[in-house]
Order: C-alpha cells, then structure tokens, then sequence
C-alpha cells in the first residue's frame, strides 16, 4: 500500500526513530533505578516512552515511596545515559538514505519531539546530521507535549506546510496519537513498543524501518 498522497514535508520523532535511544535510556533508567535500591518494572518505563520529560518524572514519582530523592535518580541516569552515547554509535538503519532521498526531491523535513535542544544537539553532531533538518522543534517549544498535537502542529506551521499534506514518522504510541491528531499522514515505525489495533487504525502505514518510508517516498516518481 502506498501513500495517499506525496508529502510536501517529512517530520520526524527523535528518540527511537532518528537515533535509537529508546534502548539506551530503558538501560540506564533501570541501572540507575537499581543502584538506588529498587527494582524498576519494564512495563513501567514502556509506559513513559513517547511523553515529555515531566509527565515520565510523574509517571515515576508515582512509582517510588513518598520522599524518594527524584532528582538524584534523574540525574544518575542522565549521567549514564551520556556515558553510553559516548560508547557506541546509535543512528537508526535508513536515516541518511531517506534523508538523501528528501534532499533529491527538495522536500523540506523536521524533527518534533519530547526531549530539549540540547539533546537534539548531541544526537544530531555525534552522527553528522546537523543542517539536515530545516526545523527542530523540541521540548519548550510548544505549550503540550506528545500525546496532544502541539509539537507536530509547530513543525508544520515552521515549514510552511498545511498538516494533511505532512508526513509523520513516529516510533511511540503517544507519537502516533499526536500525529494522527495533528491531521497528517501517521506511519509508525514500531521500536520498543509494537503497533496496536489503535495503531493500526490511526496509521497509513506500519513500516519495518526508514528504508521502507524512502521506498514508498521514491514511489511517487516510479509512478509519475
């Protein structure tokens, strides 16, 4: 199945779309929540991927006895999480390749997401991505983060282009339900979490990877 129609612009989600954090973060979360004494469910961090900073910090606080010292476990896995970046390369299969595709064909392309312009920063550099975008937008740049469709709304509105004619490309369920209800053509990309019949419904396309999002772009000029 292809595209109901040729973007006039790309968005992406970061963290676990462009850069494959997710993994990284879901690491360091439940090192830095055993270091502190707890054992850390996976489900509960599966249910803070795709929110903004402080709604996973209420997800959390939560989860911890009243008193617990939140900031000191933040920052232990913020400082751990740096330190796995620094380890290995963590660009997601088929980045560059859809951007060259974008690049070839002229489409302009953002990056809207939960996590703030110095991490785009850091991700962007350490895999030379930086001026491939023509906007960022992160978190503060919007007054409601993912699931709401602010971030995708801003993007869009920064590009110049109208939301039905975005394409949107989303890792996360709460991604997906900000996209979708930003108006724009939704295919998801499952990372750590896998597609729903919510998923399925809000979405044009569950894709593999960003190899299949370049193919059904270059459809268009198969087809033309």
């Amino acid at each position: 199945m292809s595209l109901p129609r040729r973007p006039q612009a790309v968005i992406f989600d970061m963290d676990g779309l462009i850069v494959d954090t997710e993994v990284l973060y879901r690491e360091a979360m439940i090192t830095a929540v055993a270091a502190h004494g707890y054992d850390m469910p996976p489900t509960l961090y599966m249910e803070t991927i795709g929110m903004p900073g402080d709604a996973a910090r209420n997800a959390l606080r939560d989860f911890f006895e009243p008193g617990f010292d939140l900031d000191a476990l933040w920052n232990d896995a913020k400082e751990r999480f740096r330190e796995l970046t620094r380890a290995r390369r963590y660009l997601k299969a088929g980045v560059e390749e859809l951007l060259d595709v974008l690049d070839a064909v002229g489409t302009p392309r953002a990056i809207a997401t939960s996590s703030g312009h110095d991490d785009v920063r850091l991700h962007l550099s350490s895999h030379g991505l930086v001026g491939r975008f023509d906007a960022i937008v992160a978190r503060g740049d919007y007054p409601r983060g993912k699931p709401n469709p602010d971030p995708y709304l801003v993007a869009a509105e920064l590009l110049a282009v109208e939301p039905t004619w975005c394409l949107a490309l989303e890792d996360s369920h709460n991604g997906v339900r900000a996209a979708s209800e930003a108006g724009m053509m939704t295919v998801m990309i499952p990372d750590l979490l896998h597609p729903t019949e919510e998923m399925h419904r809000l979405c044009v396309r569950i894709a593999d990877d960003l190899h299949e999002v370049r193919d059904l772009i270059e459809m268009f000029d198969h087809t033309a």
